[in-house]
């Protein structure tokens, strides 16, 4: 994962995203460096936006929060109907003792 993240950062701040850098920023870390997994990382990010990618990345991480929100609301809803049953039904239960 280390190694995605300095691919980010790179990036992020206008370099170059291949093998040489991210070897300087994964050493900087002080871990030590995979040859093959950043090869293997360079070559999977050779033609590929990283722009785009993060947008649409980041458009998918917002939906589900617009869901769950909208889930817990709908349980508020529901949670409160039945507080609203036992404060009726405590009414009824004390009419009955004084008739």
């Amino acid at each position: 994962m280390e190694y995605v993240y300095a691919a980010l950062l790179l990036h992020k701040l206008g370099k170059e995203v291949n093998e040489e850098n991210l070897k300087k920023v994964i050493a900087a870390t002080g871990v030590e460096t995979d040859d093959s997994k950043i090869k293997s990382l360079v070559a999977s990010l050779k033609g590929v936006d990283i722009d785009k990618e993060l947008e649409s990345a980041s458009l998918v991480a917002a939906a589900p929060a617009g869901e769950s929100a909208a889930e817990g609301a709908a349980e508020e809803k529901k949670a409160e109907k039945p507080k609203e049953e036992k404060k009726e039904a405590a009414a009824e239960g004390l009419s009955a003792l004084f008739g």
